[in-house]
């Protein structure tokens, strides 16, 4: 190990290249008004490492206000045109999300990727061969406040994964209203995203070419009401959906679970029944997203803002369960299956949760 002296006593750079502060003795974070403030003298690595939270948090938060008010004063300038031009593009292309997207794995090999991965950092263990004979159904969890980890890991190679899967191809679903937004919907089509809708779904599964794996996020907007730090909590006993698909184009479903999603953000306690909670739920209905009051970090603060806390997240990626393909399923088969995935995704849980600092007695909750 070597060190880089400064104010801290050194920074510690481990075996795969990540920063880590080695306070000395006497050091203490600086601290004004009760908040804890970032030094100055921080590696230019760690810098970069920020530089992709913020370039995540610009496209997903701050863009969909900016290309939703901009086009309007446009209109008012000699750059009307291009709002003209985009909208019949906008018409041509509207399908793409429901038709497979147009992935790009040049966009999806920015660095920026990894710089936004090594942020936490986010790693991915596979545990099992996934052949390119195949077709794929990934089921994600938990979903987290934003599903971080599965747009690094599965739209971008920001943990290598065209590297270590090279032979298939990753969609990762998200909600339809992300497509409702100007060039923020082309940037995800580029990195492969498609809608969550089954027929979005069935076109990638049910394509001639195999070798394609499509990523879910199954818990959704109800799960991400759950994601507290240190809490295990699923969306999945009555979600069967995704299983009726699996079987009705023959992919085979592989759970997949990430350790420390859940904890790079603080939400403010929601117990069901509660007052916020309540709300939350009604606004689900009326949205089709839950609005969670959370809260992460800043960028020259530690302790309040939007970005996420730098924790590690790890990924496992579990064994692929081998589907028949039914055009027509019953609905015993889809119980059958549906129970044979949890507990798949609980072996997956067990066998690795020590592994990642998560306490023995610790038990996966699906509700």
């Amino acid at each position: 190990m070597d060190f880089l002296k400064g104010e801290f006593g050194g920074i510690l750079r481990d075996s795969d290249g990540f920063f880590a502060m080695k306070k000395s003795p006497n050091f203490q974070m600086p601290h004004l008004l009760g908040i804890e403030w970032a030094p100055m003298n921080i590696p230019l690595t760690r810098r970069l490492q920020t530089l992709g939270a913020l370039h995540f948090f610009f496209i997903t938060l701050f863009t969909p206000v900016l290309v939703l008010t901009v086009p309007f004063y446009m209109l008012y300038t000699i750059a009307w045109p291009l709002i003209v031009v985009y909208a019949l593009w906008l018409i041509y292309d509207w399908g793409s999300p429901k038709r497979g997207a147009y992935r790009s794995e040049w966009f999806q090999r920015q660095r920026i990727h990894s710089w936004y991965a090594n942020y936490f950092p986010v790693q991915m263990h596979t545990t099992a061969e996934m052949p390119a004979e195949h077709s794929y159904l990934i089921g994600y969890h938990p979903h987290g406040i934003i599903s971080m980890a599965a747009f690094i890991n599965f739209a971008t190679n920001g943990t290598g994964i065209l590297d270590t899967l090279p032979r298939i191809r990753f969609h990762l679903c998200t909600l339809v209203g992300q497509f409702w937004t100007p060039w923020r919907r082309e940037w995800g089509l580029l990195h492969g995203m498609i809608d969550c809708s089954r027929e979005s779904i069935k076109h990638v599964l049910e394509h001639d070419e195999k070798g394609k794996a499509v990523v879910l996020v199954v818990g959704g907007a109800e799960e991400a009401l759950d994601a507290h730090p240190g809490c295990h909590i699923l969306t999945l006993k009555k979600r069967k959906g995704f299983v009726k698909i699996a079987l009705q184009t023959g992919a085979q479903l592989v759970p997949c679970y990430s350790f420390g999603e859940n904890d790079i953000f603080n939400q403010a306690e929601n117990p069901k029944g509660s007052t916020i909670r309540q709300f939350q739920t009604i606004m689900k209905r009326i949205l089709g997203f839950s609005p969670p009051a959370f809260y992460g970090r800043g960028v020259f603060n530690y302790t309040f803002g939007l970005l996420p806390f730098r924790k590690s997240i790890n990924t496992v990626l579990g064994a692929p369960i081998p589907v028949t393909k039914t055009p027509n399923p019953t609905q015993e088969q889809i119980d059958t299956l549906h129970e044979t995935y949890m507990n798949s995704l609980r072996e997956l849980f067990e066998a690795h949760k020590t592994r990642f600092d998560v306490s023995p007695t610790t038990q996966l909750v699906i509700n």
